[in-house]
């Protein structure tokens, strides 16, 4: 199979697309495991489950050459889905405090917020920087055990209370790189914005230059 070369688009109708959807569709599924019913467990499961295929469709994508500009879109996009959802369903239920769901829910709003203020000013898109990708791993490995590990009366067993203070190391490594990542795309996300204002310049030129000839 020949390798994509760099700048073209695979189309939306692909294999990582499609896993992308699957990943978006199985949100809802959690919540009501999550709120509607008592298999707390299953639900965590399902959740860590969703959250650990945010590999699958990247690696897809490279591995059989099927890169689109859709995926790079609705990829990151699914991510941001998936925190949120995590953050609020699980806090909800008290399986983790407010202050650290407020913390992620921040970060995930300045994000979200950058996002749409450099489309709006028409900046070139910014690829997924990959320490990014680690940080919501660890978010997504972290908040599934928080809802498996809570134990909301009585006396949890050892197992419980190591596992618990193991998540919290995973949540809090994952929230501070996700907020030192937060800070490291302020260079790219500069240069996207040059790029695209360069771009609208120069389409500007050429529209001139075709509407002066005979």
């Amino acid at each position: 199979m020949d390798r994509q070369r760099v700048g073209d688009d695979a189309g939306w109708l692909t294999v990582p697309n499609a896993v992308t959807v699957v990943r978006l569709v199985c949100l809802p599924v959690f919540v009501w495991l999550a709120v509607t019913t008592a298999h707390h467990a299953l639900a965590a499961w399902f959740l860590g489950a969703i959250g650990a295929t945010d590999w699958v469709d990247g690696y897809l994508a490279r591995r059989f050459s099927q890169v689109s500009n859709v995926g790079k879109i609705i990829d990151p996009v699914a991510d941001r889905l998936l925190v949120i959802t995590s953050i609020f369903t699980v806090a909800g239920l008290g399986a983790t405090p407010w202050w650290f769901a407020g913390a992620t829910l921040v970060r995930e709003a300045l994000v979200s917020g950058m996002t749409l203020a450099l489309a709006a000013a028409g900046a070139s898109r910014i690829d997924v920087l990959w320490w990014g990708k680690v940080s919501t791993f660890a978010l997504m490995t972290a908040y599934p055990w928080f809802l498996l590990t809570y134990i909301p009366q009585g006396h949890a067993a050892t197992w419980l209370v190591v596992a618990r203070s193991i998540t919290w190391a995973v949540g809090m490594f994952g929230l501070g790189l996700a907020w030192l990542v937060l800070g490291a795309y302020v260079p790219p996300a500069l240069s996207a914005l040059r790029r695209g204002r360069e771009g609208r310049r120069a389409s500007k030129i050429l529209d001139h230059g075709d509407s002066r000839r005979p």
